[in-house]
């Protein structure tokens, strides 16, 4: 089942500007500050030789200067504000409430390294990660697959557990998904998760209220009276 969202409510979940947990993805490891630090680096020594050989006002350098000397610090928030906006562009939203029809695990390779041992020879080192897939469906027959890099947490998913995301598209009627969000299963609170799209707390307070819904409407069983 599909519930479509109001645009107001679908920009509360989905924040334009990046969440905590999003500038910690995006911060990544030390090799990615590292690199970060490196281009920060070289924009400063690139505004400044530009100041030198131009002769530009020496306040608008300043400015630009700084702004990329601390490139370390804020292109997090940039890079994940940039992908938010790629979500936020989708006119139309809805809350999927379905069920894990399945789910496995692979390995994929995520990189390449070379390096030489001792001998001299050059030695390419393949990087690979776990990941998990999710296929998740509805009873009107709709079906997405996510995937994820495989955690500890994920060993108590099974199928059949009710699962929830948000899918966007531009088609009023939602008749095709273009993109879809991370994965909320409430009977375990578990995120499955690669990067973590959604305002967490908005999703779930949808999320609550919805199963509150859904139990007022199910038909109450009438008690019978026993007769002695």
């Amino acid at each position: 089942m599909i519930v479509p969202l109001t645009r107001q409510k679908f920009e509360q979940i989905m924040p334009l500007i990046a969440t905590g947990p999003q500038y910690k993805y995006y911060w990544g490891g030390f090799p990615d500050f590292l690199q970060r630090l490196l281009i920060s680096v070289v924009a400063v020594a690139v505004t400044f030789l530009i100041k030198v050989l131009l002769g530009i006002d020496f306040g608008i350098v300043f400015v630009i200067g700084l702004i990329g000397a601390f490139y370390w610090l804020w292109g997090p928030v940039f890079w994940a504000s940039m992908r938010n906006a790629k979500c936020r562009r989708y006119k139309y939203s809805g809350f999927l409430c379905g069920r894990v029809l399945d789910y496995w695990i692979t390995e994929e390779l995520i990189g390449k390294q070379e390096t030489v041992d001792k001998k001299g020879d050059l030695v390419i080192v393949e990087n690979r990660e776990k990941r998990i897939h999710l296929e998740i469906g509805d009873d009107t027959g709709f079906t997405a697959e996510y995937k994820a890099p495989l955690r500890t947490a994920y060993k108590v998913i099974a199928r059949g557990q009710r699962a929830e995301l948000l899918v966007m598209s531009n088609r009023p009627d939602l008749s095709s998904i273009d993109e879809i969000s991370d994965i909320y299963i409430p009977s375990r609170d578990l995120w499955v998760s690669d990067y973590p799209y959604v305002r967490r707390d908005f999703f779930t307070e949808v999320s609550s209220r919805l199963r509150r819904d859904e139990e007022n409407e199910r038909p109450r069983r009438r008690r019978r009276r026993v007769e002695r």
